[in-house]
């Protein structure tokens, strides 16, 4: 059996002196960075992302208010402890892949209610009627609420 050895340099390390860098290399490494910089502010400048504090006072007015989807619900007098704001499904209030509505299409409604309005199986036509309604009575009283003017539709 033989004894394994441990592995040995043959020839001995050849030993180097420091070098300074080029004179040079710092700008190039500062030339790309500034490129670098620059792509950054221009994806920074493509749009302007909706933040949830921008439409806080929409989502505000639905705490405390009962179901104004009134489709699946038993009731619809009192404040359920499951209401919150159901956003409006549309390409036209801002909906999209990944994107949800304007905080301003929006409106109470209870548990059972916004599930039945975001994956039930009723038709898509039912759905939007049954929220242009609930819209219609909630912008009024969102209105006196926050104490806006309601807008006319054109």
């Amino acid at each position: 059996m033989k004894r394994s050895t441990p592995l040995q340099r043959r020839t001995p390390l050849a030993r180097t002196g420091f070098k300074r860098k080029e004179p040079g290399a710092f700008k190039a490494q500062l030339d790309r960075n500034t490129q670098t910089l620059v792509r950054k502010a221009a994806m920074k400048t493509q749009r302007k992302r909706v933040t949830v504090a921008e439409g806080a006072k929409y989502l505000a007015a639905c705490r405390g208010e009962s179901c104004f989807l009134n489709v699946k619900c038993a009731r619809s007098d009192w404040a359920d402890p499951t209401v919150v704001p159901c956003h409006d499904n549309r390409l036209s209030a801002g909906k999209g892949m990944g994107l949800k509505a304007s905080h301003e299409r929006t409106l109470p409604g209870c548990m059972l209610c916004h599930q039945w309005l975001d994956q039930g199986a009723a038709p898509r036509e039912e759905k939007l009627a049954r929220f242009d309604a609930g819209f219609a009575r909630w912008q009024v009283r969102r209105a006196r609420k926050m104490g806006l003017e309601l807008q006319e539709a054109a």
